[in-house]
């Protein structure tokens, strides 16, 4: 049973910067990999993100083209909380915001491919201006 709660999206100029809070329970974050998604409208749901944490407790990262450079994932084990520190925002950027855990295949490289990652929170909407 996994369960996690977004948060931190809202409303921002280009250019400008937001971080998710992701908090997670009934999963260690060790042998596991954890991933941050968004979906704009019309649009289907995409990989921003990723994170996988090893039975020693050491993070490795992984981020989509778009956002390389821009993004930078992490988590905090004390709080069972991942981030999405999001600077040099765009408007391309703006869309609903989700993390979550991977579901699929072990062997499966931690990367954010929305198939292999469940179940979907409520998300938290990023909204991005001109």
């Amino acid at each position: 049973q996994v369960q996690q709660v977004e948060s931190g999206g809202g409303s921002v100029q280009a250019g400008g910067s937001l971080r998710l809070s992701c908090e997670v329970s009934g999963i260690s974050f060790n042998g596991n990999c954890m991933g941050w998604f968004r979906q704009a409208p019309g649009r289907e749901r995409e990989g921003v993100a990723s994170i996988y944490t090893s039975y020693t407790g050491r993070g490795t990262t992984d981020y989509a083209d778009s956002v390389k450079g821009r993004f930078t994932i992490s988590q905090d084990y004390a709080k069972n909380t991942v981030y999405l520190q999001m600077n040099s925002l765009r408007p391309e950027d703006t869309g609903m915001y989700y993390c979550a855990a991977r579901t699929g295949p072990s062997w499966l490289a931690c990367r954010a491919v929305p198939a292999n990652f469940g179940p979907w929170g409520q998300g938290t909407q990023v909204t991005v201006s001109s």
